[in-house]
C-alpha cells in the first residue's frame, strides 16, 4: 500500500487527542475550529499534517473522501 493511501486511512481513524473536541474524528471537527488552527498554526508532527489535510478537504468540500475511507476500511 502506498504512503498516501496509508496516511488517508490513518487520518480517517484518528481522533482529536486533546482540547474542546477531544475524542472526535478529525474529519468531524467543525470547520471554524480547523480554520482557527490554520490561522494560529497547526501543531507539529503528524497530527499537524493531518489537520492541515482536513483543512484542505473541508475548504474544497471533499470530506466525503475520508468518510468513504472510514466505511471502506473499518478500524481493526
Amino acid at each position: 500500500m502506498d504512503q498516501q493511501k496509508e496516511f488517508l486511512i490513518k487520518l480517517a481513524h484518528t481522533k482529536m487527542p486533546f482540547g474542546k473536541y477531544e475524542g472526535r474524528y478529525l474529519i468531524e471537527l467543525p470547520e471554524y475550529y480547523v480554520v482557527w488552527y490554520h490561522n494560529k498554526g497547526f501543531p507539529a508532527g503528524q497530527l499537524g499534517q493531518m489537520l492541515q489535510l482536513v483543512y484542505e478537504l473541508k475548504l474544497n468540500g471533499l470530506e466525503n473522501i475520508v468518510r468513504n475511507i472510514q466505511r471502506q476500511y473499518p478500524k481493526k
